[in-house]
């Protein structure tokens, strides 16, 4: 009696609409952040999600925090995610120990790892960071590493200076009470300072380590097997970029939205959005797009500095499949 055509019709009409829902549900994804996804580092990412993004590439994604751009590539490298944010750069340090990542995007063409120092230490150069106390987020940190080899460049080690690992609010709350003379770190850290009444001054960019900027990380397993996530992370987080460096103070507006604890904020923001857009993400001719020969110089000046062990091959260390869709270049 049940078992009528107009039933099973109703049935079969039935199962297409969850068949069509469960099709049109976006792909859940994880993305790793070396730091706390409410920082303004990663604006480019939040302002993307805020905007819908995200969404309209079919993806879902979440934010969480891992303990610095070395683990965000361990644990991607350990399929923990397919994808996570660190230095471009951080391939290199990663790959020998066989953790296969890649770079896939970068945001944009300076450095991102700036060394502030306290205007009253006279501080002008790295070599007078000699004998003083410098704050970073991590040892595991990137920024740490391109610190390393700041102070390679100038002829100093280490040893010659006091590196504390202050952790992401401590990094900068530290050197703003002016227990540490200088802190190398990111952009919204040396706004943090300033706004905590500190006067500050910023190491000549020239002797600062030429590592990469903010970058999108992939597993090999990733590229491979999805390569439409990893290309809808690449695009929608690159139209996030290019909210920021049209019009930094409508960018601080809409992050501020997203991250309540920055409401009332939006000038300090829009003041930390200004030196990622001068400093760091200007300088780059193709949004996203790695360059070759400077991955070669990074990578060629941490092995001949004994930072890594051994050189990986280029080809190995990033992609560009994912920005120059038309040339699939590697």
């Amino acid at each position: 009696m049940f078992n009528t055509p107009l039933k099973r019709l109703a049935l079969a009409a039935v199962g297409l609409a969850f068949a069509l829902q469960a099709q049109a549900a976006p792909t859940q994804v994880t993305y790793l952040l070396p730091a706390p996804p409410s920082l303004p580092a990663f604006a480019p990412w939040i302002i993307a999600k805020e905007k819908g993004y995200y969404q309209a590439e079919d993806l879902d994604l979440t934010f969480i925090a891992a303990k610095g751009g070395v683990d965000v590539a361990k644990q991607i490298g350990a399929g923990n995610a397919l994808v996570g944010g660190a230095i471009g750069d951080t391939p290199i340090i990663v790959r020998p120990n066989g953790i296969p990542v890649r770079t896939v995007a970068v945001l944009g063409g300076g450095g991102v790892t700036m060394i502030a120092t306290n205007a009253r230490a006279n501080i002008h150069n790295i070599q007078d960071l000699k004998g003083k106390t410098l704050t970073v987020m991590s040892y595991s940190d990137t920024t740490y590493y391109a610190l390393l080899a700041s102070l390679r460049k100038a002829g100093l080690n280490k040893d010659d200076v006091n590196i504390q690992a202050a952790g992401p609010a401590g990094v900068w709350q530290l050197f703003s009470a002016s227990k540490a003379e200088a802190m190398a770190g990111v952009p919204d850290w040396v706004i943090n300072a300033e706004d905590a009444g500190l006067q500050y001054q910023l190491i000549p960019r020239e002797q600062v380590f030429e590592s990469m900027a903010q970058a999108i990380l992939a597993s090999d397993d990733a590229i491979e097997h999805h390569p439409e996530v990893v290309r809808g992370v690449v695009q929608a987080t690159l139209r996030g970029l290019k909210d920021i460096v049209d019009d930094p103070k409508a960018a601080a507006a809409t992050f501020a939205r997203a991250v309540p604890a920055y409401a009332g904020k939006e000038a300090s923001l829009e003041k930390t959005l200004r030196l990622y857009v001068d400093y760091v993400y200007a300088g780059q001719p193709v949004p996203g797009r790695i360059d070759p020969a400077r991955l070669d110089a990074v990578r060629k000046f941490y092995v001949s500095e004994g930072i890594v062990p051994r050189e990986s091959p280029l080809d190995e260390l990033y992609s560009n499949r994912f920005i120059d869709t038309q040339t699939a270049a590697k």
